[in-house]
């Protein structure tokens, strides 16, 4: 094996380990609820848009969700599908709003392996908007902390 095949084959394999499985396979799940790019842009601010379907992060302390604490349920901002119950909710002082449970079939979740680290991503079932992570540091009776992008989210009172 000569330097340059050594070199071509050890970055396939490095790039391979960080680009995402469903990026290299180019499978798309399909969602009841499907736009266009032109749809989404319409629907979304431009923060929610990068986001949304962008798999971004709004930045820590900045939704107004975080604080809330009434009573009712919090749905996504992409299609109104019904996603957390603020009986799920709670204060984990990370800046973003936090639920220990999903309601029942609200959420996918799928492997995120970006920035040299592995997550669970979380989205919306119905439309694949992304939502957030889910990580192991939560409260009793799960354990999880849903770390959600507030952008993503709309508050209904009961």
């Amino acid at each position: 094996m000569n330097r340059r095949s050594f070199f071509s084959n050890s970055t396939t394999a490095i790039l391979a380990a960080f680009i995402p499985a469903k990026v290299l396979a180019k499978e798309a799940k399909v969602f009841e609820i499907t736009r266009t790019k032109r749809e989404w842009k319409a629907l979304l601010s431009d923060l929610e848009y990068k986001v949304m379907r962008k798999h971004g992060t709004e930045r820590a302390f900045t939704s107004p969700l975080d604080k809330l604490f009434e009573e009712g349920f919090y749905h996504c901002k992409g299609c109104d599908l019904s996603l957390y119950s603020s009986a799920h909710k709670y204060n984990s002082g990370t800046g973003w709003p936090s639920f220990w449970q999903a309601l029942p079939g609200a959420i996918g979740t799928q492997t995120d392996k970006k920035f040299f680290m592995v997550r669970t991503e979380c989205h919306c079932s119905r439309c694949g908007s992304h939502l957030g992570h889910i990580f192991d540091d939560g409260p009793q009776p799960t354990g999880k902390r849903h770390c959600i992008n507030g952008v993503s989210l709309s508050f209904k009172k009961s």
